[in-house]
């Protein structure tokens, strides 16, 4: 069971049920494999909705290998989902929304206390 608080999801992959989540060792894993200099350049990229099939193979891997699954990129790549490329792009679609969240609720304004 996922726990959306933390940013996790669950996906079927070869048949089976896991957990997903980009903890922060997984985005430090993702900036660097995609080339991204933070998580805001790592954010704009993905607002493009622009993904190739590596950048999809690499956000699950991080996304796995983040929610405890020890398995390479290219065990990724070699996995299958009962729907096809858009099940693909679905599962990491969630993975990101759950991560970054969506519009301003992504970056709510800082709270302000009570002398300020």
């Amino acid at each position: 069971m996922a726990n959306g608080k933390r940013g996790e999801v669950v996906a079927r992959l070869d048949g089976e049920s896991y957990r997903l989540c980009l903890t922060l060792g997984a985005l430090a894993e993702l900036e660097s494999g995609l080339g991204a200099n933070d998580l805001v350049a790592l954010a704009e990229r993905f607002e493009g909705r622009r993904l190739s099939a590596r950048d999809l193979i690499r956000i699950l891997g991080c996304g796995l290998r983040g929610g405890g699954h020890e398995v390479s990129d290219e065990v990724v790549a070699r996995m299958t989902v009962a729907g096809g490329l858009g099940d693909y792009v679905k599962i990491a679609a969630e993975l990101l929304m759950a991560t970054f969240g969506e519009g301003e609720s992504a970056n709510p304004p800082p709270s302000r206390n009570a002398s300020g």
